[in-house]
């Protein structure tokens, strides 16, 4: 997600894999794919730098995880501890 302000000084967040269009005229307006817009104060530039570093953080993120076919890797080094919590507490799994 990345923050963006709104032209009345309240700020939200936006999944920027939804963002369709950034335009700027003179005020920058997002367009999501559902065809949601928003007027936010940053640039275009400063959505579009913006949206970036979210990607790159989501790379980098992904690097830093073992890969699921490396050997020694298990399960239970890939599932989230809750996850393994509520499957050993006797929730359903989402098999069955």
């Amino acid at each position: 997600m990345i923050v963006v302000t709104r032209l009345n000084d309240t700020r939200f967040a936006v999944n920027p894999d939804l963002i369709e269009r950034v335009q700027e005229s003179p005020d920058t307006t997002l367009t999501l794919v559902g065809g949601t817009s928003y007027v936010v104060r940053e640039s275009m530039e400063q959505v579009i730098e913006m949206i970036m570093k979210f990607r790159a953080g989501v790379i980098a993120h992904a690097r830093s995880l073992p890969a699921l076919d490396s050997p020694g890797v298990g399960i239970s080094e890939v599932v989230p501890l809750a996850s393994r919590e509520k499957r050993a507490a006797g929730a359903p799994s989402r098999k069955g």
